[in-house]
């Protein structure tokens, strides 16, 4: 058995991210992008689907580790019975290349340390040929496979069997660089890095960013780590939010439920601009909002619910049988089958996010607003279409509640920039519409015995994603229906006191199995609890989802209560945002 997935931490350069164990393994670094094909990727096999280790030889060695201040540079502190140092480790992220440096400094005594490099390229199909291109005074390892070549520099590798091995010891004062650099093969080989430059130049980028952060409520530390990932997530050049930084960890362990993340759900991002949006970040909106107009350029009625990173439609599911899977949960998939889906609530999550920024001033253009009527046409041309909802289910199309919520937040959204900020529109129309589908929601989802909301029209099951309702203005958080909803989510949903998105054991996800605790649900949880008078409860429950997170503050997407460990894919960036919106609701008492 390999790293827990809350053993892993991240670091990047808003383009990609390396997964580092707490063990000093990069297990899983994909390049140049997120959705690019890996170079390591132990995380979903072991140590032969490439790795690059780093620790101290002493095999009883002690470690902590935390982030640099409020930066993505990670600092593991190694105590040995020798001596103590530390790795600090970060991809720069202005360099306008892809560098991965490990910086070993010296504290006290003497730490012998070891390094094992086992490069696979494309998932795992390619062991690169490898060779010795540098000297004594400057030692480098090149590896070359198809379109990919990385040059290692630092420390003096050699072969052993399929494996690299390199050995050097610190003291106090002395720093030991090990770099990784990736380019393209047919390219010349870039030359070695200024690590103190690099260094200096990614602090300062991560701690400006960070200064600009506007949150003076509770949990404020967390709070900025979570915008953090957030925005490391957020791509630099296109602007582009994924989803998180991995596929196919799985939601089930040992079973097939493993997706891959990897791309820009409009949802998703949607939800990422209203956090960022909400605490300063102005120019994120309008970065994003650019994003999505070239993303979806062309006919509307050709909308996706999820692109490439750059706008990339074509993101075909497909499995990769090189890969066991993490702890043997297969298939590996790379790719997404929920492309090709309609999910109805996906314009309505645009409308929103687009509308809280332009509360927040973004100014609107001509092209923009365009764009935002042309999308509310596609509503109303599939007003009545069955959707696999929020969670892409791959049952039975059904009208699902928060899809048809979230149909008539579109509207709302499109009335409000008519009547508070003088756009033009069919603003009559789209009141009709708008009011049409409350009475809808109104008479058709509310189960007439219990006075709940219920997770689609004719069941009486619920489903976590009914909580947002109130976050949208659909209904006060503590109206009747809202409370009874509540009321059986906690008798029905709850494990372990924290929240899943549904029952599995109706079938109505058309897939074999169980899941975990979603936690972006708890967080919903919460702030449904903060905004209906419950604080006690939203405080205890935000103490028992803050226990999720690992040593560095990174949230998964599930928890596995009974083995008390996270699951599905990491960092998830909706874990994240919903933490982000908990803590304001907690903060406006």
């Amino acid at each position: 058995m390999g790293a827990r997935i809350e053993d892993y931490a991240m670091v990047g350069d808003c383009r990609t991210a390396a997964l580092i164990s707490a063990d000093g393994s990069i297990d899983w670094l994909c390049v140049p992008r997120f959705d690019s094909a890996s170079i390591f990727a132990a995380l979903l096999g072991s140590v032969e689907h490439g790795q690059w280790r780093l620790a101290p030889r002493d095999p009883d060695a002690r470690m902590t580790r935390r982030y640099d201040d409020d930066t993505l540079i990670l600092v593991t502190r190694w105590v040995t019975s020798t001596g103590t140092a530390e790795v600090h480790e970060f991809m720069p992220v202005d360099g306008g290349r892809v560098d991965l440096v490990r910086r070993v400094v010296g504290l006290s005594g003497y730490v012998d340390f070891e390094t094992e490099l086992r490069m696979r390229f494309d998932y795992a199909k390619s062991i690169p040929w490898v060779l010795q291109v540098g000297d004594t005074m400057g030692p480098a390892l090149r590896g070359i496979a198809g379109p990919d070549a990385c040059v290692v520099r630092g420390v003096a590798l050699h072969a052993d069997g399929d494996v690299h091995r390199g050995f050097f010891t610190v003291e106090p004062d002395v720093t030991v660089d090990l770099t990784l650099t990736w380019y393209h093969s047919h390219r010349e080989e870039p030359g070695p890095l200024p690590v103190d430059d690099a260094l200096a130049r990614t602090r300062d980028w991560w701690t400006t960013w960070a200064s600009r952060i506007d949150h003076s409520g509770p949990y404020h530390d967390q709070v900025i780590r979570s915008l953090i990932t957030l925005r490391a997530l957020s791509n630099l050049d296109t602007g582009g939010i994924v989803a998180a930084a991995t596929t196919s960890l799985p939601e089930q362990f040992g079973g097939a439920r493993n997706w891959d993340y990897r791309y820009v759900w409009l949802r998703d991002a949607s939800l990422t601009l209203e956090a960022l949006v909400n605490h300063g970040f102005l120019h994120v909106a309008e970065h994003w909002r650019m994003w999505l107009m070239r993303a979806i350029a062309g006919d509307t009625e050709d909308i996706q619910i999820m692109y490439g990173i750059a706008g990339e439609r074509d993101l075909l599911e497909r499995e990769l049988p090189q890969l066991p899977g993490y702890e043997n949960s297969a298939p590996v998939r790379i790719g997404n089958g929920a492309v090709d889906q309609y999910q109805g609530d996906v314009i309505g999550e645009v409308m929103v996010g687009l509308d809280d920024a332009r509360a927040a001033g973004l100014a609107e253009t001509p092209l923009s607003w365009s764009l935002q009527k042309a999308l509310l046409e596609q509503v109303e041309a599939k007003l009545e279409w069955l959707d696999n909802g929020i969670w892409e289910m791959r049952g039975e199309p059904r009208m699902f509640t928060q899809s048809r919520v979230m149909k008539w937040a579109a509207f709302d959204r499109g009335v409000r920039a008519v009547e508070r900020y003088g756009l033009d529109g069919s603003v009559d129309h789209w009141r009709e519409l708008r009011d049409r589908l409350r009475h809808e929601i109104d008479t058709e989802c509310v189960d007439p015995a219990s006075g709940r909301f219920v997770q689609y029209a004719g069941t009486d099951e619920v489903d976590a994603s009914l909580l947002l309702l109130p976050q949208v203005g659909f209904c006060a958080p503590d109206d009747p229906r809202m409370v009874a909803t509540v009321e059986h989510i906690e008798r029905t949903l709850l494990r372990g006191g924290l929240v899943l998105r549904y029952r599995t054991s109706t079938g109505v996800d058309g897939l074999a199995g169980d899941e975990h605790p979603f936690l972006a649900c708890t967080f919903w949880l919460v702030t449904q609890y903060a905004r209906s008078g419950r604080h006690d409860d939203a405080t205890a429950l935000m103490k028992s989802a803050l226990a999720t997170a690992n040593d560095v503050g990174l949230f998964s997407e599930e928890y596995n209560v009974d083995e008390q460990r996270q699951a599905g894919n990491t960092p998830q960036a909706l874990s994240h945002l919903a933490f982000v919106r908990a803590a304001d609701a907690l903060g406006e008492r």
